[in-house]
């Protein structure tokens, strides 16, 4: 029985389906997953224009986008009671394919799951490309499961199932400094418990009038929200929003008010209050763009 599952992830809808699939698994073999995330520097640098500008700056954001698909990744597994453990590793001269093969000899995995395609060109974030360098040269077995073929009324924005995104906020005295620009920096405490339990109020179908910017453009302002989740990851508060769809700041509003709720200043109650409300006064203040996460889209 498989006991150590090496999962490839790039945030592609094909990682994800990797990763669903190593999951289930998982839950029926007890085994533990190692969610690896490949960093091609070549590719970025290569992809945008050449300069140090792009070296110091890029590659620093690609990082964090990495951090977030591993975060999210685990978050799924952890979900449905997976232990799980996460890794990063950048490559500069050395194929991905290579870097997936030796980390699975490194952590001793009798078993690598991922997809048989992922990003290509500058939107890519892992692999894809390298499955079949890693079927042949892998000395364990190699489960890969394959991207379906859609019909040409397919739509990337309007086919999609789900949107998964990741909002960070920096929770402590000092401001941020490899972050800046990359999250929230927030210096008060934060009752991350407090924000959870008011953020449950927003899950479910709803009219969202009140964290609708005057903006947006949606013929309706009722979505469903399947997911809210706030958690504490060091001195970071994680929020995770789920949906098909969201509204123009849909999103950052919501994050606004929750912070309100978690620094003391607003009741528990008031998340679920503004919604009532339909009111867009009654939301929080538009949280900053600079911690919003897109991290993965399900079609």
């Amino acid at each position: 029985m498989y006991q150590r599952i090496l999962v490839p992830i790039d945030g592609s809808p094909t990682s994800t389906r990797g990763l669903e699939e190593a999951i289930r698994l998982a839950k029926l073999t007890g085994a533990t997953l190692r969610l690896l995330h490949v960093l091609d520097e070549l590719v970025f640098a290569t992809g945008f224009e050449t300069g140090a500008t792009y070296t110091h700056d890029v590659l620093p954001r690609i990082k964090k986008v990495g951090e977030s698909i591993l975060m999210d990744g685990k978050a799924r597994a952890v979900a449905a009671g997976v232990t799980v453990d996460t890794l990063q590793v950048e490559c500069f001269a050395t194929r991905t394919s290579e870097i997936v093969i030796a980390q699975a000899q490194t952590w001793k995995a009798d078993l690598i799951v991922l997809g048989t395609h992922g990003r290509r060109g500058i939107g890519r974030l892992l692999m894809g490309s390298d499955a079949e360098q890693i079927v042949r040269g892998a000395t364990v077995p190699v489960l890969l499961v394959r991207a379906e073929e859609v019909g040409a009324d397919f739509d990337a924005r309007f086919s999609a199932r789900r949107r998964h995104y990741l909002y960070r906020i920096l929770e402590r005295r000092a401001p941020p400094a490899l972050d800046r620009g990359r999250v929230w920096w927030v210096a008060q405490p934060l009752d991350v418990d407090v924000m959870h339990a008011a953020a449950q109020a927003l899950v479910g179908q709803h009219d969202f009038t009140t964290f609708r910017s005057s903006q947006c453009q949606a013929k309706s302002p009722v979505k469903t929200l399947d997911r809210l989740d706030v958690s504490r990851e060091g001195d970071e508060v994680v929020v995770r929003a789920t949906a098909r769809s969201f509204l123009h700041n849909q999103v950052r509003s919501m994050v606004g008010t929750l912070k309100k709720v978690g620094d003391g200043s607003w009741p528990v109650a008031a998340a679920g209050d503004a919604l009532a409300a339909r009111d867009r006064a009654r939301s929080g203040p538009v949280a900053p763009p600079d911690g919003l996460y897109l991290v993965a889209v399900d079609y």
